[in-house]
């Protein structure tokens, strides 16, 4: 694994931990207090939390997935993009892979996925796991593939060994329990 494939899974799993932690310590008495000072806005104002608020926060919000890889349990996260929660309803998901340009193994989902409102494209890196529009497959690099493109959406990642990647015929996606 590289550095940089080491920083940013141990930077996914520090962002799940604090919204996990942020959602774990919220209770209906914060929901009331952010209710009561948007009341207290003046008129016609924008309460402080819309304006700063990221559109389509949901979108970075971490899925963790149980992924079987020929019969080998790994760790793996989805990212929030509606792709990635499309594919979320056809689980529990199981497909054969096959070998595409010695970088990721390929496999078609049973129907094609949802490409509105997508990320911005990102090169895939090791270990992702991604949706390529065009041709409607899943895609699951076990080397960085090339510069990013609008037609490659990221769906999440797959913390296995380049190894394993590179050897895998078969996939199990199922919803974390």
């Amino acid at each position: 694994m590289t550095a940089f494939s080491l920083l940013r899974a141990l930077t996914a799993a520090a962002t799940g931990v604090l919204l996990l932690a942020a959602t774990a310590c919220s209770d209906d008495s914060s929901a009331e207090q952010a209710t009561a000072s948007d009341s207290s806005s003046a008129p016609g104002s924008t309460p402080a939390s819309a304006s700063t608020s990221p559109t389509g926060s949901d979108r970075s919000t971490p899925m963790d997935i149980r992924v079987t890889i020929d019969g080998e349990p790994v760790d793996a996260t989805l990212n929030g993009s509606p792709a990635a929660r499309d594919l979320a309803t056809l689980f529990p998901l199981t497909l054969d892979l096959k070998d595409f340009h010695g970088t990721e193994r390929v496999a078609d989902p049973p129907r094609n996925l949802t490409t509105e409102n997508a990320p911005e494209p990102q090169a895939p890196e090791t270990g992702d796991l991604t949706y390529y529009a065009p041709w409607g497959n899943l895609a699951l690099f076990y080397n960085d593939g090339p510069s990013a493109s609008s037609d490659l959406l990221v769906l999440g990642h797959i913390d296995a060994d380049a190894d394993l990647l590179s050897g895998a015929d078969r996939i199990t996606i199922e919803a974390a329990s």
